[in-house]
C-alpha cells in the first residue's frame, strides 16, 4: 500500500492524516483506542485485519493485499439525533467514490451494505463513543473488497459477496479507490455540518437498491 499515493490525491480535510498499519485487530478498534490523541479527519488504514467485524459483531473477510479496510475519526458538532445520518452520509460518499472510480453501479441497502446488483461489495460499521461536556466521538468504519476473486470468499458467503474485480473483471489501484472514497466523505461530511439533511436523505434515497 503506497500511502503516499493516498495524500497526494487528498482534497479535503479527511484523509490529511493517515495511519498505516500492516495489520490489526481492526481499523475500527484501533481508532477507538486513540480517543482524543487523534485528530478529526484522521484515518487509520489496514492491509489486513485479524478481527475484522460488521454489524452485529458479525465477522468480516479480511486477508492482506487485496481490499480496503479502514476508519475514519469524525467529532461531530451536532445534535445526537442526527448521529445515525453519519452511516447514511459514509454509504452515499462510498458509493459515489466506486461509481466514479469503477463504473460500476454501486448501491446501498439499508442500513449499511454497499451491494453490486444483489451482492455486497463492501459495508460500513459506525461506532459512537459519548463522553459528558465533549463532543462525541464518531468512528467511520468501511470495508470494500476490491482484488478478491470468487474463489477467495469462504462458502459460506460465496453467493452473496462480491469484489470490484469479480464484477468488472479487472483489477484495481486501492490507493486511488481510497483517496476517492476519503474527498467524498469530506464532501459530504462538510454537507452534515451544514445541516443538509435531507440532501443527504435524498442522495441515500437515490442510491438505494
Amino acid at each position: 500500500m503506497d500511502i503516499d499515493a493516498v495524500l497526494l490525491r487528498i482534497k479535503g480535510d479527511i484523509g490529511k492524516q493517515i495511519v498505516f498499519y500492516d495489520t490489526v485487530s481492526s481499523s475500527n478498534t484501533v481508532a477507538l483506542g486513540l480517543d482524543n490523541r487523534a485528530d478529526e479527519g484522521t484515518v487509520i488504514i489496514a492491509d489486513s485485519q485479524e478481527k475484522g467485524r460488521g454489524r452485529f459483531g458479525r465477522a468480516w473477510v479480511s486477508p492482506p493485499g487485496a481490499n480496503i479496510y479502514m476508519s475514519i475519526i469524525l467529532r461531530p458538532a451536532v445534535a445526537a439525533r442526527h448521529l445515525t445520518l453519519l452511516t447514511i452520509l459514509s454509504a452515499v460518499a462510498c458509493a459515489c467514490a466506486l461509481r466514479g472510480t469503477t463504473g460500476l453501479t454501486v448501491s446501498v441497502k439499508w442500513p449499511n451494505d454497499l451491494m453490486s446488483f444483489d451482492k455486497k461489495i463492501g459495508g460500513i460499521l459506525t461506532e459512537i463513543r459519548t463522553i459528558r461536556n465533549e463532543l462525541p466521538l464518531a468512528v467511520v468504519g468501511i470495508g470494500v473488497n476490491v482484488n478478491m476473486e470468487g474463489r477467495d470468499f469462504p462458502l459460506s458467503i460465496r453467493s452473496t459477496a462480491t469484489s470490484l474485480m469479480h464484477e468488472t473483471g479487472r483489477s484495481f489501484h486501492r490507493e486511488s479507490i481510497i483517496s476517492e472514497i476519503l474527498n467524498e466523505m469530506d464532501r459530504w461530511y462538510k454537507a452534515f455540518q451544514a445541516g443538509l439533511w435531507q440532501a443527504i436523505i435524498a442522495e441515500w434515497q437515490r442510491f438505494s437498491s
